[in-house]
């Protein structure tokens, strides 16, 4: 790899970084404070995903006013330009979306479920609630789609009640549309990309959400306006990937960062983040408290031949929603590789912590001596000596009830094992492999079950872009199933190859998968959601979200890879996001809402 640009799609007409005024202001104006070393001050890299006009807004009448005040117009629009990649002369905000009227504005209907991310990471869906199962599948129907504008990527699952649909944006538009028609009965812009789940608190009325830089919000659900946020880390490379789980009083927040990418630059003092879960009051945001995955804050280990310091342990992000457990009073969250070397025990491990106080009770390692970032990639010397194998756990893990009144908790890693853990003395009851894993293999973002049934997406793509080499033989691309109590393998349904070596197109499956009675929904990088039976694991229904289709705005919008979120079911509706044009993966903008038929 030779830059990080390569890690992401963009639109629009390029510039030349050679040649364009906005390196240079930047440099001298910015990046002393977004050079990845201030705290609060968010790295380079996050603003480089923020939306030109959010960072225009910024500098014009924002938090970045008195810094920019003795710039011109144009070195705004220059630095805007850079941070974009991409020319702004013809840039516009996008027009707002059509606003409901009459009944279509009122938030009637059934309130949002206590399900999916935020609320029960088993993402079950059961039919008096969703009104959709394995029968109803096959007639389901597109029935409205909606458009993001000037948007390469769609991560953040919708939230569904009182007949709306609640869902984020790349630029930080959160969405409140009619679940009929489509039509907005409000918006709200937040600072930067949503990719969390929006969380539909039904007892309160409120949604939260993270952004991208670190910040967590409470909105009023019927009106869209801000009842609080807070910055819940402050590291310049921190970010909210994990839905926060609304549970036991608290809200629950998980944090990772991508100070990995930082890494990149060889002169980039390598590595400070710590992953982190906070405990913060849903009434007030106030965070009541915080636990780190790596304790002890990182120490200088030697430098590299670049002069860079060698700072560690650290790393170990907080990639998933964390899961709760009522009966113990605990929680449970993954995480991933350590940024630098030396690699610890936190890394890749499952934690449990006491949910009312945020205490260790117990952790467990499954992949030792990972520690891994882009340097690597790029080949400099702060690729930590461990280099990888980068197996994070990425996926929530699960809580199983079982017959006889034991539990279990089913964790999936990128490795592509999947293991089954005793709850009470955190040690490993079985293990199951289901494909080669890897930098971008094995589990990503969430498994689910139905029952004892655990769905278990894989992704194995065959080229991860970072030079390594995996057995086309022992992908397991695609969607299986194990029995909960033992790992045995119910079934296993590795999808047929279908890109024919198109760029950034691979037949694995890394979002979320959602499970309803007698089925489960996957959606995979290839661009198609698909829906397997439970019992056999073939496949009953599919679609190719990158068709284009008319939105409800009346412009044109297709889909692409769908990773990260999965799909919401409600009141005979299915709805998901298409499009992650990130990380060598096909860009998209759309959200698709599909009801069965009679």
């Amino acid at each position: 790899m030779a830059s990080v640009d390569e890690l992401q799609t963009r639109q629009g007409e390029g510039i030349d970084l050679e040649t364009h005024p906005g390196v240079a202001l930047f440099n001298d104006n910015c990046l002393g404070c977004h050079s990845g070393t201030v705290p609060k001050a968010p790295a380079v890299l996050w603003l480089e995903m923020m939306a030109p006009d959010a960072i225009l807004a910024a500098m014009d009448d924002g938090l970045m006013k008195q810094q920019a005040a003795h710039l011109s117009e144009q070195e705004r629009v220059h630095i805007a330009e850079y941070l974009a990649r991409t020319k702004l002369a013809d840039y516009t905000p996008p027009p707002p979306p059509k606003r409901c009227t009459g009944d279509a504005a009122k938030f009637a209907g059934d309130a949002p479920a206590k399900l999916g991310w935020g609320f029960d990471n088993s993402r079950f869906v059961p039919a008096a609630i969703g009104g959709v199962t394995a029968a109803d599948v096959p007639k389901l129907k597109l029935k409205w789609a909606f458009e993001y504008p000037h948007s390469v990527r769609a991560r953040s699952q919708p939230a569904v009640g009182w007949n709306t649909v609640f869902v984020g944006s790349q630029d930080g538009t959160v969405y409140a549309l009619d679940v009929d028609s489509g039509c907005a009965k409000w918006t709200f812009r937040a600072s930067a990309e949503i990719r969390t789940a929006i969380i539909a608190d039904p007892d309160n009325k409120r949604l939260y959400f993270g952004d991208v830089i670190g910040r967590v919000y409470a909105l009023d659900a019927l009106t869209g306006k801000e009842v609080w946020r807070r910055k819940v880390d402050d590291h310049p490379n921190a970010t909210i990937t994990g839905t926060p789980s609304l549970n036991g009083g608290s809200l629950f927040v998980p944090v990772s960062s991508l100070e990995v990418t930082s890494a990149a630059d060889p002169k980039y003092n390598c590595c400070t983040f710590r992953g982190s879960v906070a405990a913060l009051d849903p009434a007030t945001g106030s965070i009541k408290w915080k636990t780190y995955t790596v304790p002890a804050k990182p120490k200088e280990q030697g430098k590299t031949g670049a002069g860079a310091r060698i700072l560690g342990p650290s790393g170990a992000p907080v990639w998933n929603s964390p899961t709760y457990d009522a009966k113990r009073g605990r929680l449970y969250f993954g995480s991933g590789e350590n940024y630098s070397s030396p690699a610890d025990g936190n890394s890749d491990a499952l934690f449990a912590v006491d949910a009312r106080s945020g205490k260790r009770l117990w952790q467990l390692q499954f992949t030792e001596n990972d520690a891994w970032n882009v340097g690597c990639m790029m080949g400099n010397e702060n690729c930590p000596e461990e280099n990888g194998p980068d197996l994070d756990l990425a996926a929530s893990p699960l809580l199983v009830p079982l017959p006889g009144g034991k539990d279990i908790i089913v964790v999936g890693q990128k490795s592509g094992v999947t293991y089954g853990v005793d709850p009470d003395k955190g040690t490993i009851v079985w293990e199951r492999r289901l494909g080669h894993g890897g930098t971008q293999g094995g589990v990503h973002f969430g498994m689910s079950r139905e029952g004892t049934t655990i769905y278990v997406p894989i992704v194995d793509m065959d080229d991860t872009y970072d030079g390594r080499e995996y057995d086309p033989k022992q992908s397991g691309a695609g969607v299986h199933a194990i029995d909960a109590a033992t790992g045995k393998l119910l079934w296993s349904n590795k999808t047929k190859d279908i890109c024919e070596g198109e760029k950034y197109c691979d037949p694995g499956a890394s979002s979320a998968s959602t499970a309803i009675p007698g089925a489960v929904l996957a959606g995979h990088l290839d661009g198609w959601m698909r829906a397997y039976d439970r019992r056999s694991g073939k496949v009953i229904w599919n679609y190719n979200t990158r068709q284009q289709v008319t939105t409800v705005s009346g412009a044109k919008a297709s889909g692409g890879a769908m990773s990260g979120p999965g799909p919401a079911v409600y009141d005979g509706h299915v709805i998901f996001n298409s499009g992650y044009g990130l990380y060598y993966h096909m860009p998209g903008n759309v959200l698709l809402v599909f009801e069965k038929t009679t």
